[in-house]
């Protein structure tokens, strides 16, 4: 039998997983890591923590599958999640996470360029992508600019971790540095125009396509996973769109929403669309069709963020808060929460929105507090499918994975408030399970990486919403939409004051 390891570094754990080359999971991994906020709108990370973390995670699985030796490795991060590195590989300072939107006032910028590769980013770069991220750090820590030999994502940094080697994804390259990998390399002429001529000598030269073969794993990277061997490290990408790998088979037309801390949207099309409200479309980033993604940044972590740190409610106690607020139906709790506590992604694309709950009273409980903050996801989620499909994307075939699977109360509200049924992928990791695609591919286990993603089909079920909560969803939802557009401009001056944005 041949083993196959999968790393995926995410907001606040890695996870492992050892898989068969029949495709069945037989071992598991985590371990995790601490997000340091050291200003409102700020989110860090140490990258010698997601190495360590990495490593305990493939230990356990291996340990568990009763394995030391594999025949390839996938890898899949967070996007936008940037460390900055000396000539060696080491941290000069903690990497700034996806969420991170300290750039908001250098995403700006970005739209002001004149220069066709932003055409396929939907007019502009976002405050979370690297680009912006780069501008900031030239802009207020020049010196620690200067000096870094390497600024790049989580995934780079892994795979050099793995390897010593720099090469990139042509997912992330694509999706949040700019390249058109139609016309050849990085966009220097862009990223010169935007303040940062350095960027272009200081990313990985080496863009490999997904599920192609970056590099046999180094002796002491083995040691320290706990191999034996020196397996095929495959290039990997973001955690989010690899997604679609796992996906193949389902629909001609999927859309991932992996829905976890954010929630992420992915689909690809064969023919572009073009849109302010949505990012992309992107050129060959997965496949040889266009990607178009969106997104919330606080999800699953709005959800926590109340019922834990604001209710007091521990992670043990959090199913009967699910339960209490389920009882409760939708409307009967005269509330409206706004979920953007770090901004929005899509499709307004503002880094600077915040969160809220209006219709507050003395006699608010915390279960209407939470179902009302549910609700508020689900809202956003909903916004973010309408763009897509007010751009021309077809969403008829919605796939959900992540946390949300145990979260039954955000599974069904979601179903509510879209008003049609939506498929959950049960009890699978969906990117680990690209991972695993990834490293059969890069081992030559098989032809191609969708051959690799045939064995590892997952199974889905179907949520129906319940119609009898239609109409008074309908109704939050406009309230939604108006609250945010009413709310938009005494955010944007909260969160000047806060000292979150800087020009």
């Amino acid at each position: 039998m041949t083993y196959f390891l999968s790393i995926d570094i995410g907001t606040e754990s890695a996870r492992a997983a050892v898989y068969t080359d029949a495709g069945v999971r037989v071992g598991d991994g985590v371990a995790s890591y601490p997000t340091a906020f050291p200003r409102p709108g700020w989110a860090e990370q140490d990258p010698l923590q997601w190495w360590a973390s990495a490593a305990e995670a493939s230990r356990q699985a291996l340990a568990e599958a009763g394995t030391s030796a594999v025949a390839g490795i996938g890898v899949a991060t967070t996007s936008s999640s940037v460390a900055v590195l000396d000539e060696h590989g080491r941290p000069l300072r903690p990497a700034l996470l996806w969420m991170d939107a300290r750039a908001a006032a250098q995403s700006r910028r970005t739209a002001e360029v004149d220069h066709p590769a932003l055409r396929y980013a939907g007019g502009s770069d976002s405050s979370e992508w690297l680009v912006p991220k780069a501008m900031w750090l030239a802009e207020h820590e020049r010196d620690l600019y200067d000096r870094a030999a390497h600024i790049v994502e989580a995934v780079d940094y892994l795979t050099f971790r793995l390897t010593g080697e720099w090469v990139g994804s042509r997912l992330n390259a694509t999706c949040k540095w700019n390249l058109d990998s139609r016309d050849g390399g990085l966009p220097a002429e862009l990223y010169a125009a935007l303040g940062v001529p350095e960027l272009a000598d200081k990313l990985p030269a080496d863009i490999r396509e997904v599920g192609a073969p970056a590099a046999r794993i180094t002796d002491e990277a083995a040691a320290k996973l706990g191999l034996v061997n020196r397996p095929v490290v495959g290039v990997g990408g973001i955690d989010a769109h690899l997604s679609l790998v796992a996906l193949a088979g389902h629909s001609a037309n999927p859309v991932s929403i992996v829905a976890g801390t954010s929630n992420a949207f992915i689909a690809e099309l064969e023919e572009p669309v073009f849109s302010p409200t949505i990012w992309g479309p992107y050129p060959r980033a997965l496949s040889e069709r266009w990607l178009v993604e969106g997104g919330q940044v606080s999800a699953g972590s709005a959800l926590t963020w109340l019922a834990e740190r604001v209710l007091g409610f521990g992670r043990e106690r959090i199913q009967a808060l699910i339960a209490d607020a389920g009882a409760i139906a939708p409307g009967s709790h005269g509330l409206l929460a706004l979920d953007n506590l770090m901004g929005n992604r899509t499709p307004l694309r503002d880094p600077e929105l915040r969160g809220a709950v209006l219709g507050l009273s003395l006699a608010t409980t915390p279960a209407e507090l939470y179902r009302a903050s549910v609700e508020s996801v689900a809202f956003g989620t909903r916004q973010v499918l309408d763009s897509f499909a007010d751009a021309g994307v077809d969403t008829s075939d919605v796939y959900l994975t992540g946390g949300i699977r145990h979260n039954s109360l955000w599974l069904q509200t979601t179903a509510d408030v879209l008003g049609r049924p939506v498929h959950l992928v049960d009890g699978e990791n969906l990117t680990l399970m690209a991972c695993a695609a990834i490293g059969m591919s890069a081992s030559g286990e098989t032809g191609s990486l969708a051959a690799a993603a045939e064995r590892l089909r997952p199974a889905a079920r179907r949520v129906e919403p319940d119609p009898a909560y239609r109409a008074v969803l309908e109704e939050s939802y406009a309230l939604y939409r108006e609250a945010t557009t009413v709310t938009t401009a005494l955010h944007h001056r909260l969160a000047a004051r806060s000292g979150a944005v800087h020009s």
